[in-house]
């Protein structure tokens, strides 16, 4: 089939200028194809945005058909169509360009621009405004190989910048005098009102020629993602300049809160694996970029924009962002946080990498090498614990007040987060980090509600945990207690214990609670304690096992805690007796759980034959009770049933003895209540 085109349509030209550029940025082209075709997970790389599928556009078996996300494109290797996602739209919907460009639109939640007749004259315009930018970009270059530029090549020397880098990033510099490039361009037939159009030149106020933006700079061309000279930014030679750095001003090609410097080298790079860094200024940048550091980005002047972190997020899903060493690095990087807190998606976030103090990558690089910024970046911190030192370094939270006023903070930033399962998770995480910042201050008062008079030993006596897991419990409950508990309460006594059980493995295998949240949830829980640890569980406050088993006693009390761990049916638990078998835990609680909801189902299903025992015949009413007994025995058979005597019921269940005679009690006690109705 004829290949899609890869440039932008005639009738595009009807659409504003920049519309389509923020609409690709938009529109993430795996998910517009994803809907046509199944990725073969083998090739594909969803990290990197590198994705490979059976092609939509001819009958085939392999997956020939690659998309490339950060770029945007799509190119199968078997019949050669390539395009971007208008194009993909067009060729799969069998729609026109404009009607393509209006279900993108739709799907990215952009209006669509009433048609501009005009719009073709602007799209010429700014492709003239281009060619002047690079015409500017050539007389800059050139201008740096001149003996007015002594200074400017000797600055650069010494920050390291040899020829070659020079060269690679087209580094320029512009003279001292007023009107050095306007001449030049107005000698070369270039229009007036392009030049200060291009943001090159500034009209004169006193009648006079127009007069240079830049002058006596070193000049950073700025390049859009598609590789098209739209701005400058200039480095003051003269130390008595008002401004260090100064950028163009906007114009009909810039808009310096939608791009980025390096941009299109830096996705490039990412596409590779690298990680992206977003540095502060082009000498961070240059520097990171030669120190193997490639995928480097910085904003233009301005602190991160919105539609910058939507760039930022098309190239990488989880950006670097480098922090000079100083507060004034930190006060930028809290500001990213509020702007991205309501932007967050799951699979899409930011990493913080604060550098030592004093100094920035380019500094640090000079010092130290590519190694010292590589183990900076590899202890970044995710944006959770940027926010949580944010609002705890430097303050004291010793009164109840204090910790209050920090709670409603931390609720209030965590509520900006708009995707519920992502605003959970950051609630678990500040959670976690709130029970570490106080854990330290609770213990040592602990156990002073509990020295009563008993006289008895116990292990947090002295609020000091001394019980651990696995060793010898120091006092077992008494046979009387345990025998009160199972003849008073009954089956709901079993369930009990069954519960006690369940919460002590949670408790030391905390990782197992991903599995079991479900079934835990709907555990009955009719004690305050079992309840109160039921809640710690759910939390998810922290998957160490020491530490729960603290917060643990913070809830329920070291005496509660005790009688828990050291009863004898806890004790004998294999996987708490010798911690460390996750399977055998795993099993463990699965069963106990099991046997809950078995014995819950057989006393459901008696409650019921009882009501419909006057419709029911007796045939039916036994196939039921039947089938009930057998679902709970074959739910309450442990590991160690070869030690149990069975009898074989006669519906064809195995019973043991004890629960046979149970079970037929209950028959009995079924038959009197109808012979008697």
């Amino acid at each position: 089939m004829d290949s899609a085109p890869l440039c932008i349509d005639t009738p595009s030209m009807s659409l504003p200028p920049g519309f389509l550029d923020e609409l690709r940025t938009r529109t993430s082209l795996s998910q517009v194809v994803g809907r046509k075709v199944m990725w073969d997970s083998r090739k594909s790389n969803q990290a990197k945005g590198d994705m490979w599928a059976p092609c939509p556009f001819h009958q085939e078996k392999s997956a020939s058909f690659h998309v490339d996300d950060r770029k945007g494109f799509y190119y199968c290797f078997g019949c050669h169509a390539k395009g971007d996602a208008i194009s993909f739209i067009r060729e799969s919907e069998n729609v026109d360009f404009m009607e393509a460009v209006e279900i993108l639109a739709r799907e990215a939640g952009m209006p669509m621009p009433a048609r501009d007749p005009q719009a073709a004259q602007k799209a010429d315009r700014r492709s003239q405004l281009a060619e002047v930018m690079e015409q500017a970009l050539r007389f800059f270059r050139m201008q740096l190989r001149t003996g007015a530029a002594s200074e400017a090549r000797g600055y650069l020397e010494r920050r390291g910048l040899k020829q070659d880098v020079q060269d690679r990033f087209e580094l320029g510099f512009a003279p001292a005098g007023w009107q050095g490039l306007w001449d030049h361009l107005r000698g070369q037939g270039v229009a007036e009102e392009l030049i200060l159009g291009a943001g090159l030149a500034k009209p004169s106020d006193k009648g006079r020629a127009p007069y240079d933006v830049f002058r006596n700079r070193i000049m950073f061309p700025i390049r859009d993602g598609r590789g098209r000279a739209i701005a400058f930014g200039g480095r003051a030679m003269d130390p008595r300049d008002n401004a260090k750095y100064l950028n163009s001003p906007e114009t009909e090609l810039f808009d310096k809160g939608r791009n980025l410097y390096n941009h299109a080298p830096a996705r490039e790079a990412a596409g590779k694996g690298q990680p992206l860094i977003v540095a502060e200024g082009y000498m961070d940048v240059i520097a990171l970029s030669e120190a193997g550091f490639e995928a480097s980005v910085a904003p233009l002047g301005t602190a991160v924009t919105e539609h910058q972190l939507a760039l930022l997020w098309r190239i990488a899903d989880e950006p670097v962002i480098a922090l000079d060493g100083d507060k004034a690095g930190l006060r930028a990087a809290y500001r990213v946080i509020d702007l991205a807190l309501p932007l967050l998606v799951p699979g899409k976030g930011l990493r913080f990498a604060v550098m030592p103090e004093g100094q920035d990558p380019d500094d640090l690089l000079r010092a130290k090498g590519p190694q010292a910024v590589k183990a900076v970046l590899d202890q970044a911190l995710p944006m959770v614990q940027l926010l949580w030192r944010r609002e705890t370094e430097g303050k004291v939270f010793d009164s109840p007040e204090r910790k209050a006023a920090l709670d409603a903070t931390l609720r209030a930033a965590i509520k900006r987060v708009q995707h519920p399962d992502l605003r959970r998770h950051y609630g678990d995480e500040i959670k976690d980090l709130r029970w570490q910042l106080f854990r330290g201050k609770r213990g040592g008062n602990s156990g002073s509600g509990f020295s009563g008079g008993s006289g008895q030993y116990s292990p947090f006596r002295s609020g000091k945990r001394t019980q651990k897991w696995g060793q010898a419990v120091p006092i077992a409950p008494s046979a009387s207690a345990k025998s009160s508990l199972l003849v008073a309460a009954g089956e709901e006594g079993t369930t009990r214990l069954r519960e006690d059980v369940i919460l002590a493995v949670l408790l030391r295998y905390p990782a197992l609670m991903a599995e079991f949240e479900g079934p835990l949830e709907t555990l009955p829980c009719r004690d305050p304690s079992h309840a109160a640890l039921r809640s710690l569980l759910l939390s998810g406050i922290t998957d160490d096992p020491e530490a729960l088993q603290d917060e643990a006693m913070q809830r329920i009390g070291p005496e509660a805690l005790d009688s828990l761990l050291a009863a004898r049916h806890v004790a004998v638990v294999p996987c708490l007796r010798h911690f460390g078998d996750t399977e055998l835990a795993r099993l463990t609680v699965a069963e106990e759980f099991a046997k809950i909801a078995a014995q819950a189902g057989l006393v459901a299903e008696l409650a019921e034959a009882l009501e419909d025992m006057e419709s029911l015949a007796d045939e039916a009413l036994t196939w039921r009770l039947g089938q009930a007994a057998q679902a709970r025995n074959q739910a309450v058979m442990n590991r160690s049933e070869d030690d149990v005597e069975f009898d074989v019921g006669a519906n064809g269940a195995r019973m043991d003895k004890e629960e046979r005679s149970a079970f037929d009690a209950l028959l009995q006690q079924i038959r009197f209540s109808k012979g008697q109705n």
